[in-house]
């Protein structure tokens, strides 16, 4: 129970990447945090891709940054639509200013993008949206799973184990 005590926002909306979204929310219940499904409406169930359910105990009003330890993005078609709210960026901004961990994986990359963060950072993506990361001045690596820092960023669902590993590392220091 490495993560006891430790409370993550885990983001969700519309076609998120079902194994991007639930295997590091599985992931670090197992070891003990407290996982939030943070979305636009509390309550709501939103479908992954390929149909699977994330009903959202808390909307992006309820949240308070400060309360929580770290914040994970799936990918999908999800970050797409994150990254047009305003709550959403002030919470990664927030998150990112007191250097707790984010996690980012697949097209994740597009909300860290937008909260105007990933400057000088080392991260991955899915290749799909590498000209993105580097045109917002990331430096770009075809890897696994990356850890610059409190940004711990992953390409696609095959990669998973090695991202929630660096993950679990970072959030328990």
């Amino acid at each position: 129970m490495k993560l006891e005590g430790k409370k993550v926002i885990a983001l969700v909306e519309e076609d998120f990447e079902d194994l991007e979204l639930w295997y590091p929310i599985l992931r670090l219940r197992e070891e003990g945090a407290q996982v939030d499904l943070v979305g636009q409406e509390k309550g709501k169930k939103y479908i992954g891709k390929y149909g699977v359910p994330a009903e959202t105990s808390h909307d992006f009003d309820d949240i308070n940054a400060d309360s929580y330890d770290a914040i994970l993005v799936p990918g999908g078609w999800a970050p797409d639509k994150l990254r047009r709210y305003k709550e959403v960026l002030t919470m990664v901004r927030e998150i990112d200013e007191k250097k707790k961990p984010i996690g980012q994986i697949c097209h994740a990359g597009w909300v860290l993008i937008s909260a105007g963060i990933l400057r000088g950072k080392k991260v991955t993506s899915t290749p799909g949206i590498k000209d993105d990361m580097t045109n917002a001045g990331a430096l770009w690596a075809d890897e696994a799973a990356v850890v610059d820092g409190h940004i711990i960023s992953s390409r696609r669902p095959p990669d998973l184990p090695a991202y929630m590993q660096k993950f679990i590392e970072v959030l328990a220091r």
